[in-house]
């Protein structure tokens, strides 16, 4: 069940990260969506958990650097295609 919450998270953040960058709702992609939001939940919110002490519980530092690192991801992933186009 765990997993599937994770995974559930994963999709959300990184269709909200879409959107935080200049996306419609109706143009996210969410194959990027749910790449993004789960490498960015497990790098930024690992990485704030870890920097503020909380380990690795559930805390609102992890959720905080969890979307913030979908951010990234996105960018860099935005940034890498529109290169390569």
């Amino acid at each position: 069940m765990l997993i599937l919450a994770i995974i559930v998270f994963g999709i959300l953040v990184g269709g909200l990260a879409q959107m935080v960058l200049g996306r419609r709702m109706e143009s996210v992609n969410w194959t990027v969506a749910v790449v993004a939001g789960l490498l960015g939940s497990l790098l930024g919110g690992l990485a704030s958990s870890l920097i503020a002490g909380d380990g690795l519980d559930l805390r609102a530092s992890g959720l905080i650097g969890s979307f913030l690192g979908a951010i990234v991801v996105t960018a860099a992933w935005g940034a890498l295609s529109s290169r390569r186009a």
